[in-house]
């Protein structure tokens, strides 16, 4: 395969592009780590590089030079020359644009662009680069930044073979440019001139061929070709269709064994996503790919092409290289032979459902909320709530007769707790994020419709359920987090605003704050997209954002809504760093002063410091099934605690029970799992708790809120009685020591006692009724004697036949026993993990087939090279293949 025929490359490029011509600028800065990149500003950039001798990082603006496209699917292409004469490695690329104006925006590296003086129109035969060109990056949908591995960057400058990049953008539907405004769309180039032991490229397998039919089910569009160079190690992949895609699959075949490389739904965002950490590409190889499309709601057939109206098959691997051996760019266009792919594994023709409840950047749908109103109780519980919550034989049952009235609810998005302890109800009445509420530019489709009639904000008593007060009548569109202040204003998120808005709990509905502009998305300090949740820090006052669907990002403002700052997801290793995948709920640590999120689609809760959203620590577990919808948090002494949270169906095929989860925030074990005994979870969308440890779960599926209390075990003496005997059988299958079965047997012996002290946590007042004769007390203390009697009889036989196993085993010794709550579980630290610092020690002689992790967050270059996991029992957060499908 190699290197393919240059008419093959140009029939790529053709396909990729479309525009106009006037003068152009040619502005790229070069400054110091960063990169200011406000598209307001594009023309006021240096228009000379600026070389800074002093550190060998630097960055790159590439704009367009306020560009207004004439007509719907205009590609215009800008060159920029490498700013510098040596040797260069770009290892970080910043998108600066937003789907709201650009359909997709690819970046080339070459040696003769078309033009160097002026932007061009390249949808037409000019195309981009004289010779052909490479791809370097390619991004859609509002798909965040991407940061490669340590180690690995695309070369660039001397003896490369790119002089300029070549800036492609294809603006679809020009309905933005109504307004006749200039765009300054982008990228920012991170860069270094310090040599990389490890060159990236991309290899793009392409159908160009492919004819949908109309009203066709299912069209496969299949490439495959022989792979003839020197190893590859992906590390990244991208899918790319329009919108009739399904799915895309790529794979490596090696002695007609298919191996995932990644899998995709196109509808998406077209990020590059970690590709399976197993697969290595070598001489021999086949690598093939699969697009599945859909002809249906088309009346003519549709063929791969450059417009909005055609379609497109691309599947793109980000892979490093030996520098020793490295090819920047690779291809691959040739149809799939049918014998061949009649072996592809069958997850290939499976759609990956992009749902009302699971889309995310392509807007189709709502989510699950991860918004808890104050979800975060900053007062701290009474003393017999936290022995409750924290002991063994406690566990959260849902209350069944709450609430006693009928709610009439749509949708809920959003719970608070209030200072009184009420519960704060955000629902969205008849409104409903279905596959038709916004368009593939996260506009809202329903606009016109006006706001929800209804009462959208309800406040309830959190004992019965009764409704205390409403408010929020034609105000919002698409509720979806809430949160409370300490003056007890509500914080709240619209998806369809695109807006935060701070209103009085007072009836008024008086709009005190509003934060992003109505129906208007965005990326930079001033917009947002679909965001998601806010979390209150009670003592400073400043506000967390959750930003959101389109965006991954968490955004700080002091109270009065002035911007502080914005971080991504953090890891405890840089190799092993995943981006948000919508971030989803906020819970805030008022103790630790901490924001913990909860990663939605990565299935996972990260929590970082909130004066600077420095990365503290990751809680993932298999038991969340690859999702982590709503997190709300419980002080419980010092700076242990309980995070509560509850998964949903995640978008990535994985099927997990839907429950939620009380969690140790110190030793991140789960303590206890909770789901509904009335009823069921459908669309679990967030959780609040109550300072007295009531657990509320607001259910966007069945529009109902769950109730769930902490409930001593009930025991009768009988059960106690039955529970002694378990023990005894135990100690004697597994021949335990006689003194740690006294220390059981006194256990159990007192727990009468220790249940006056554990009363259940029910907000409901509970009437037994009982017995009120002499025989009220004589029965237990007779049926306990009784008990007693053999209980002793088996527990002297165990402690003889021990004693006797003791004289010939003296040496033997003696495990500790473990009583009490909760905190008391053995925290035991994994063996044997990998330490991915030994990988790179030395560049010869590397083993390492590929990286973990492919960066789309901020970068973690600045921090300490010494920082190290706070457990050594953390589990890493790379994307695991999707399971095949039987």
């Amino acid at each position: 395969m190699g290197h393919p025929p240059i008419y093959m490359i140009l029939f790529a490029i053709f396909y990729h592009s479309h525009g106009l011509e006037t003068n152009l600028l040619y502005r790229s800065k070069r400054i110091q780590e960063s990169a200011g990149s406000d598209p307001s500003a594009c023309f006021s950039r240096t228009d000379q590089p600026q070389v800074l001798t002093n550190t060998p990082n630097f960055s790159m603006d590439l704009r367009m030079p306020g560009v207004i496209p004439a007509e719907s699917d205009t590609y215009l292409c800008m060159a920029f020359r490498v700013p510098i004469s040596q040797a260069a490695y770009v290892v970080d690329f910043m998108p600066q644009a937003t789907m709201n104006t650009v359909h997709h925006m690819l970046l080339f590296g070459c040696k003769t662009p078309v033009s160097t003086t002026n932007y061009w129109d390249c949808g037409s035969a000019r195309g981009t680069c004289d010779d052909g060109g490479s791809i370097l990056y390619a991004w859609a949908r509002n798909a965040p930044r991407t940061k490669l591995p340590k180690d690995v960057g695309f070369k660039v400058g001397r003896n490369s073979g790119v002089s300029y990049f070549v800036l492609q953008i294809h603006y679809g539907d020009i309905s933005a440019f109504q307004d006749h405004h200039k765009d300054c769309s982008g990228l920012t180039l991170r860069m270094t001139t310090k040599p990389q032991p490890f060159i990236a490229g991309i290899f793009l397998l392409m159908s160009k061929d492919a004819v949908i039919l109309p009203g066709k089910t299912v069209t496969n569009a299949d490439v495959a070709c022989d792979y003839a160079s020197y190893p590859i190690y992906p590390f990244a992949f991208r899918t790319h269709t329009h919108g009739l895609g399904k799915v895309v699959s790529g794979y490596r075949l090696r002695n007609g064994e298919w191996s995932l490389i990644g899998r995709q739904s196109p509808q998406l965002p077209q990020a590059f996503y970690p590709s399976n950490r197993d697969v290595d590409v070598k001489y021999g190889d086949i690598l093939a790919a699969r697009c599945m499309f859909t002809g249906e709601g088309r009346s003519e057939k549709t063929y791969i092409g450059g417009t909005s109206d055609d379609e497109m098959c691309n599947f793109y691997i980000m892979y490093y290289m030996d520098s020793k051996h490295a090819i920047p760019y690779m291809s691959c266009m040739e149809t799939g032979r049918a014998k061949l792919f009649q072996h592809i594994p069958a997850e290939a023709n499976i759609p990956i459902a992009v749902s009302p409840d699971h889309m995310n950047s392509m807007m189709h749908m709502e989510g699950h909320s991860g918004t808890s109103g104050h979800k975060d109780s900053t007062s701290t519980p009474d003393s017999t709530s936290e022995e409750q919550l924290l002991n063994q034989d406690v566990h959260l049952e849902q209350n069944p007769v709450w609430p006693q009235s009928d709610l009439q609810l749509g949708q809920v998005s959003g719970l608070a707790i209030d200072s009184d302890s009420n519960l704060v109800i955000f629902h969205r009445g008849d409104h409903h994020w279905g596959p038709h509420s916004f368009d593939s530019q996260a506009t809202y489709q329903q606009r016109l419709s006006g706001p929800i009639q209804q009462s959208t904000i309800l406040v309830v008593n959190s004992d019965n359920g009764n409704i205390l007060k409403a408010s929020g009548r034609n105000m919002f569109y698409l509720p979806h987090g809430i949160t409370t202040d300490k003056d007890n204003n509500y914080w709240v998120t619209d998806v369809a605003l695109h807006q935060v808005l701070k209103v009085s709990s007072d009836g008024s509905d008086q709009t005190l704050l509003s934060l992003g502009e109505a129906f208007t998305a965005g990326s930079d300090h001033n917009h947002f997209c679909q965001p998601t949740d806010v979390a209150v820090d009670y003592e400073s006052g400043n506000i967390f954002v959750s930003d959101g669907y389109c965006n991954a990002r968490i955004l700080k403002f002091s109270a009065d809504g002035k911007y502080l700052s914005e971080w991504g997801a953090g890891s405890s290793d840089r190799r092993r760093h995943i981006p948000f995948r919508i971030p989803h709920s906020l819970a805030f640590l008022p103790k630790n002063k901490e924001v913990c999120v909860a990663d939605r689609e990565n299935g996972r809760i990260q929590c970082f410091t909130a004066q600077t959203g420095e990365f503290v620590k990751e809680i993932k577990k298999e038991e969340f099934g690859g999702s982590v919808f709503a997190i709300t948090f419980l002080p419980v002494g010092g700076e242990d605690g309980l995070i509560f949270a509850v998964n949903g169906l995640s978008t990535y095929g994985r099927s997990t029970p839907l429950s939620g989860f009380a969690i140790n925030y110190s030793t991140k074990d789960i303590v206890d799992t909770f789901i509904p005994k009335k009823g069921d979870f459908k669309m679990p969308h967030d959780i609040a708790v109550t300072k007295n440890g009531s657990i509320f779960v607001g259910d966007a599926g069945s529009n109902t809120v769950f109730k769930f209390t902490a409930e001593k075990a009930h025991r009768s003496v009988k059960k106690a009685g039955i529970e002694v005997l378990e023990e005894i059988e135990t100690f004697i299958q597994t021949k335990v020591k006689p003194e740690l079965n006294v220390s059981k047997t006194a256990t159990v012996q007192q727990k009468p006692k220790t249940a006056q002290h554990l009363q259940p946590l029910n907000d409901e007042k509970t009437t037994i009724v009982s017995k009120t004769n002499k025989e009220q007390g004589l029965q237990p203390v007779f049926i306990t004697v009784l008990l007693l009697v053999p209980l002793m009889l088996v527990t002297a036989i165990g402690v003889f036949f021990c004693w006797r196993k003791n004289n010939r085993h003296e040496d033997m010794k003696m495990e500790p026993s473990a009583a009490g709550g909760i905190f008391e579980k053995i925290r035991g630290k994994a063996v044997g993990s990998l330490n991915l610092g030994n990988f790179f020690a030395s560049h010869k002689g590397y083993s390492r087939q590929r990286f973990d992790q492919l960066s789309t967050e901020e970068s973690d270059q600045d921090r300490n090279e010494q920082e190290s996991s706070e457990s050594e029992n953390e589990e890493y957060s790379a994307v695991p293949p999707l399971p095949r499908s039987s």
